[in-house]
């Protein structure tokens, strides 16, 4: 398969990468999300106002986090600063509604930042409906000063939410594989993780060995990912909280012993298990993994290949690929292995599955000759396949935590050889954009919304 050919290749290298709804007078906002394009509803935001110089700036950032996070999610179009006619000077007086229905504004967002005398920073905001004239929602957030960051982004989410009825995905993190050259010219692959709209970035690995296909665990404090450190594929555990990481497998366990490898580990929704695909004697099956007792369970037994195994939401079933009926194709068996029944029939090589946190799709990867495809389709494998992304070079899709987006490695061809980064799209295929990354990217991971 093209996965395992891919790392074949990482260790070559080592041994020698709605339309939205207006608004009605006397009637509540609300942002119509469907699977199809939508025009971005307008909303206007202010500079949160300053209770005091040393929070000035701050307010000023906050406003313009919460903008940029509103606009890439590609539902809202915030409109320009230089078009408001108030100035909002105290978010506790009713706007004048006019004056933001004029620039065509169908919501206002108007803010408030101060420091209390403990130091803390406080963040206020009321959503207003400029139709209505009604208020949608006014909340306040408390962290320390160098969280406001984290508090624009929860900010964002709380207006997303409200405005279109599902949860928002800003306060989350995303871990991807960095792919450089040591000193010596040599291939590496580093793990970064970032905030979702590319700040805050830090390296989780070395160079010393390479780290690919990082996956979060339900609670986002930690990660597997698959490493080369042994000069063999083997999975690992990374606490991001305490830094400590740990090989799942050791030369006791029988399942993979005699040069076995084993790849794409990912989380059970209740974050006690893991499913994964595990190589013996040249042939790849999938074993549940029980964290506390480090008991492997076998679920598959195929003289194929089966890998890139994935769980629904409730973690009752696994999707997985298969080369069982020739190409490599969709496969869903219940969660203890039984019931093993193909779900994707269409022309080509389909990898990559993915479960969507919704439960009702499954993401995927489709090759037919050079083209390469992002695609998802229902999880029981009725109706059509819908395409979102053709491309040179398509690998490794991640959902966002509300199932609104995806994230996916895209490699442009060069004269130097594939260039690979990570873009995102939304599941109707519209909004893509690329996600800023230090140098070249793939294998993103996107953890759930943070607590």
């Amino acid at each position: 398969m093209r996965f395992l050919a891919r790392l074949a290749a990482m260790f070559a290298m080592i041994a020698a990468l709605a339309a939205p709804a207006l608004a009605q007078s006397g009637s509540p906002l609300v942002v119509t999300v469907t699977d199809g394009n939508v025009d971005p509803f307008p909303i206007a935001i202010t500079d949160f106002i300053a209770q005091d110089a040393q929070s000035a700036e701050t307010g000023v950032d906050i406003a313009r986090v919460v903008t940029n996070n509103l606009a890439n999610s590609g539902l809202f179009a915030p409109v320009s600063q230089d078009a408001f006619i108030e100035d909002i000077t105290n978010i506790d007086l009713r706007p004048r509604f006019a004056d933001w229905r004029l620039i065509n504004a169908s919501a206002l967002l108007v803010g408030r930042v101060s420091i209390d005398d403990q130091g803390r920073l406080l963040v206020a905001f009321r959503l207003w409906d400029t139709a209505a004239e009604q208020q949608l929602l006014g909340m306040q957030f408390t962290s320390v000063p160098e969280n406001w960051r984290r508090l624009a982004h929860k900010v964002s989410d709380a207006v997303y939410e409200r405005l279109t009825g599902e949860s928002g995905f800003f306060d989350t993190r995303i871990v991807y594989v960095s792919e450089g050259e040591g000193p010596d010219g040599e291939p590496t692959r580093r793990l970064v993780i970032m905030d979702q709209d590319g700040a805050n970035p830090s390296f989780l690995t070395d160079r010393s060995y390479m780290a690919l296909l990082p996956n979060y665990s339900p609670t986002s404090q930690q990660i597997t990912y698959v490493s080369f450190r042994d000069l063999q594929a083997t999975s690992y555990l990374y606490d991001l909280q305490t830094g400590r990481q740990e090989a799942l497998f050791d030369s006791s366990n029988a399942a993979i012993t005699g040069g076995g490898q084993s790849l794409s580990a990912r989380f059970h929704p209740n974050g006690r298990e893991l499913v994964m695909s595990v190589e013996r004697r040249g042939r790849h099956d999938l074993y549940g993994f029980d964290l506390r007792t480090r008991a492997l369970r076998q679920l598959t037994s195929n003289p194929s290949d089966d890998t890139e195994p994935t769980y629904s939401p409730d973690g009752r079933q696994i999707a997985f690929a298969s080369n069982r009926s020739g190409q490599p194709q969709i496969y869903v068996m219940n969660a203890d292995g039984t019931d093993q029944r193909r779900i994707s029939f269409g022309p080509g090589r389909y990898t990559s599955p993915v479960w969507s946190p919704r439960g009702d799709l499954i993401a995927f990867i489709k090759q037919q000759g050079s083209m390469f495809s992002l695609g998802v389709m229902r999880a029981d494998g009725s109706g059509e396949e819908r395409i979102l992304y053709d491309g040179y070079f398509v690998d490794t899709p991640a959902w966002s935590p509300n199932g609104r987006m995806l994230l996916f490695t895209r490699g442009d061809y060069s004269t130097t050889g594939t260039r690979y980064a990570i873009w995102s799209v939304d599941l109707g295929g519209f909004n893509l954009r690329r996600l800023p990354t230090q140098g070249a990217a793939s294998d993103a991971a996107w953890s759930p919304l943070l607590d």
